[in-house]
């Protein structure tokens, strides 16, 4: 068959290298100019680096090379990616400077797309057999509409994304104002305070921030990226030795959780900060968990950043002539750059209305069985829409189950058993992260479970041996390295000759 795919960043990427290895051509369009996604070139923040270590920030088949470091910059990554993709021979089915204006389905499962050209504005039409989704649930960012903003701009004041802030540059000798406390508001403050006449951080709400290396000597990585650290977190489900932490066992998982909020306040003096979140380190996901950007608190003490917590914007506006942002508890702030890391919307305009109602719970929640399939909408799959903790991982192993589901090599229940399933798993979400998962399209911190899931529905995951292996060691995306092949064994021939010898080449 012939695919679409709707982006062009890790699970655009990844979908396009499986199914050409499982004997299907492939349409890759992304608008922006580059690979990458959320690490082109186009929206990279200053500073921006990876919250996981590389070591588990991979594919299966493709880690991080061994001379990038332990945390790679975006542009790193970005280089990864485009490595990845002239590995597998993806690079020779895409199509970059190229938006989908509509994406208009049939009875059948196929899709005829409507192209622009971004850089001539020259329509195409292009028809599939079938439509992948990967355009990322970190694609437009959400940006306040703010009171006063016209007189705000009028007197020399400017309004960004965080994504729109390429160059640290473009502080130098302003007043800035950064509006959030995730970890990309905390990577751009601290770049942006090198050059700014001043630095405020207008925090809503006060986050979690986990240390890179706990105590200065050991990596946050072998706490919580390992199945062990997966499950000091209740899934849906309790599984072999969950059902010990969760029930014999909590009063040691909670401690287990809350020491790390105990170093965090040491490590990071966060009481003299005045800057220690409301709750405990065991809510962490209830939040966000957010890894430390190096440099903000020592920033904050020695007095470049300014934080106000529990605090919002009211409105922008002017005071003879100068730009300034009015708090919500009166205090007026210079203002002549206000940066909003603010989140991002989820969302899939180019799809029909009648396809759309189809798609969202009445709480706009996105109704994906295994984060993939869409309720009711033949022909449709999404990737990418499962953010985690391991991405590229997740995401190639959700290829996975959809060159399956595409030749009916994937088993699924009933519709109204696989509509309880999805609204079943809405619900516990809710519960599990206080409605913080971006419309059901973030895992954290199930990583893990969610590779299960799909792998069970394959019997191809991997040995239990091996996956007991990772509930004290680091998870390894190596470990999945035969899952690909397996499958495409399976599927028996057909494969395309060029993407079965990158299959078969050593990286």
């Amino acid at each position: 068959m012939r695919i679409g795919i709707i982006g062009a960043g890790v699970a655009g990427l990844t979908t396009a290298k499986t199914l050409l290895q499982a004997g299907h051509e492939v349409l890759v369009v992304d608008r922006t100019p580059d690979v990458g996604g959320v690490w082109s070139a186009t929206r990279r923040y200053p500073g921006v680096t990876t919250q996981s270590a590389k070591a588990t920030y991979g594919f299966s088949d493709f880690p991080m090379p061994r001379d990038y470091p332990e945390w790679p910059t975006g542009a790193q990554v970005q280089a990864w990616l485009v490595a990845y993709a002239e590995k597998f021979g993806v690079d020779r089915h895409l199509r970059l400077n190229t938006e989908v204006l509509r994406a208009a389905g049939d009875n059948a499962g196929g899709w005829t797309l409507e192209l622009r050209d971004t850089r001539d504005g020259v329509n195409s039409t292009e028809t599939v057999d079938r439509l992948l989704v990967a355009n990322g649930v970190f694609c437009e960012p959400a940006v306040p509409q703010f009171a006063g903003l016209d007189e705000f701009t009028a007197a020399g004041g400017q309004l960004l994304a965080g994504t729109e802030v390429q160059d640290a540059g473009q502080a130098r000798g302003r007043h800035v104002v950064v509006v959030g406390y995730g970890k990309s508001a905390c990577d751009v403050t601290v770049e942006l305070s090198a050059t700014a006449a001043s630095t405020h951080v207008i925090a809503r709400q006060l986050l979690w921030k986990v240390p890179r290396k706990i105590g200065g000597v050991v990596n946050f990585k072998f706490l919580l990226l390992t199945r062990l650290g997966e499950a000091l977190f209740r899934y849906a489900h309790l599984r072999g030795m969950e059902k010990f932490l969760h029930g014999p066992g909590n009063g040691l998982r909670r401690r287990m959780l809350n020491s790390l909020g105990t170093a965090s306040v040491r490590q990071f003096k966060l009481e003299q900060l005045d800057l220690v979140p409301r709750g405990r380190m065991e809510d962490i996901v209830k939040g966000a968990i957010g890894l430390a950007s190096e440099g903000f608190f020592e920033g904050v003490e020695a007095g470049r950043i300014v934080v106000h917590r529990d605090m919002t914007i009211s409105r922008l506006l002017a005071e003879d002539g100068v730009p300034y942002a009015e708090l919500a508890d009166g205090t007026r702030v210079r203002a002549d750059l206000v940066v909003c890391a603010t989140g991002f919307t989820q969302g899939v305009p180019f799809l029909d209305r009648g396809v759309q109602d189809r798609l969202f719970d009445e709480r706009s929640n996105f109704m994906l069985y295994r984060q993939i399939l869409p309720l009711g909408v033949p022909g449709l799959y999404f990737n990418g829409y499962n953010s985690s903790f391991f991405s590229p991982l997740n995401a190639e192993m959700a290829a996975v189950w959809i060159a399956a589901h595409m030749v009916g090599a994937a088993p699924v229940p009933a519709p109204d058993v696989m509509r309880r399933v999805v609204v079943d798993q809405l619900a516990f979400m809710d519960e599990a992260t206080h409605r913080h998962h971006c419309r059901g399209t973030k895992i954290i911190p199930f990583s893990m479970h969610n590779v299960d899931e799909v792998l069970d529905d394959l019997d191809l995951n991997i040995s239990k041996r091996v996956r007991a292996s990772h509930w004290l060691n680091v998870i390894d995306p190596a470990a999945y390295r035969g899952v690909t092949p397996a499958l495409v064994r399976r599927l028996g021939p057909g494969r395309m000759p060029d993407a079965d010898r990158a299959a078969r080449e050593p990286v």
